[in-house]
């Protein structure tokens, strides 16, 4: 791979001097393969989850194309939550800090003309769910006309939230000669057919499922009897000084019995799963991005989206039904080159499913026989 840094890449000195200020040095896989293509005005697919860096490798070129001279909408991001439109609107924002660019994150949930009034003022770069960018369509208030660059980004969960159809009505708004780049964890048939319906002889950038790794992860596992999982998940929060983690739980009642269980135990700690109001989740997650809470006891659904720096600890206390589900769960921490840790509490009727995860990685999940001072591993 020639390009091993951002320094190596034909960028502009505003956006080199932005990425330099936020630490960003050594290219990561999906960014050293997709930024060139994406500069040279190809579609691009790219297997990617999050907290792989994948935002760069989107942002970046976008902010690199877009004109700040013409006061016009040039770049479109859709994203399947308001949690990652308003990540990736930042991070987009934090790429283009030392050019006159506007960018707007949108999404439902808050009202609507406070975001029609930040459009009217100017606007070159949107992020947004797709309900929220096609009712300021309907509205009139969003002009897609001027569109050079979409992504499309979490693609697969995009299509499993139903959204299909926005997305259609949404791009044919914009205009045929655009860059449109593709961005999903995994590339299934319905993935497919959305890449051959809208781009372009798209350069294809894909990760077989056997070389999923997060290698700057720590990975533990223990067998337990599920009778012991809560006794086990407290040695191992007190012996670690666990104090930034989400911990994982396969259903609503699960999660709220344990966020009541740790809280009663002294724990400072909030519940995440789809039971909640929109509002409700949001302030569980402004808590914990502040650090007014220490944990989040969440379920997978509820955590779609979810990216917040510094979260050292992943626990799954359930392990997740599909083995795929455990690295979109593990991926939010050890974020950006940042080191983490993840154990999974594996109860005896859930080997089997455990052993699928395995499989599927070529980095070496320890197995640990009590809660151990996770500092001695690594």
């Amino acid at each position: 791979m020639s390009n091993q840094s951002f320094n190596d890449l034909p960028l502009s000195r505003e956006v080199l001097r932005s990425i330099n200020e936020l630490g960003f040095e050594s290219l990561f896989p999906i960014q050293a393969q997709a930024i060139l293509p994406l500069l040279d005005g190809k579609d691009v697919i790219g297997q990617a989850r999050t907290g792989t860096g994948k935002t760069a490798a989107f942002g970046v070129p976008m902010v690199e194309k877009v004109n700040p001279n013409i006061r016009a909408v040039q770049g479109l991001v859709l994203a399947p939550t308001r949690e990652l439109a308003i990540q990736v609107a930042k991070n987009i924002k934090s790429f283009a800090k030392h050019l006159k660019l506007k960018v707007l994150a949108v999404y439902g949930g808050e009202p609507i003309n406070r975001q029609i009034h930040a459009l009217s003022r100017g606007t070159h770069i949107v992020v947004g769910t797709p309900g929220r960018i096609l009712d300021l369509i309907e509205r009139r208030q969003l002009d897609l006309s001027s569109i050079k660059m979409v992504v499309l980004d979490e693609a697969d969960r995009m299509l499993d939230m139903g959204f299909i159809e926005d997305i259609d009505h949404i791009l044919s708004k914009t205009p045929s000669s655009r860059q449109t780049s593709l961005f999903s964890a995994t590339i299934d048939r319905n993935v497919i057919k959305i890449c051959d319906r809208y781009l372009k002889n798209p350069e294809k950038i894909l990760v077989s499922k056997d070389e999923i790794a997060l290698v700057q992860m720590k990975q533990f596992y223990m067998l337990v009897n599920p009778h012991n999982k809560f006794r086990v998940l407290r040695d191992i929060l007190e012996k670690n000084q666990v104090d930034r983690a989400i911990i994982f739980c396969k259903t609503r009642r699960g999660t709220s019995n344990l966020s009541d269980k740790l809280r009663r135990a002294g724990y400072n700690i909030g519940a995440l799963h789809a039971g909640f109001t929109q509002s409700q989740r949001t302030r569980v997650i402004t808590e914990f991005r502040e650090g007014k809470l220490d944990l989040i006891a969440a379920t997978d659904v509820a955590s779609r989206g979810l990216d917040i720096q510094g979260i050292t600890h992943i626990i799954n206390y359930d392990v997740p039904m599909e083995a795929l589900v455990y690295f979109h769960r593990i991926g939010r921490t050890a974020r950006m080159g940042l080191d983490g840790t993840a154990i999974t509490l594996v109860g005896y009727g859930e080997i089997s499913v455990f052993n699928d995860i395995k499989k599927l990685t070529k980095t070496t999940i320890i197995e640990i026989n009590e809660a151990p001072a996770i500092q001695s591993f690594a």
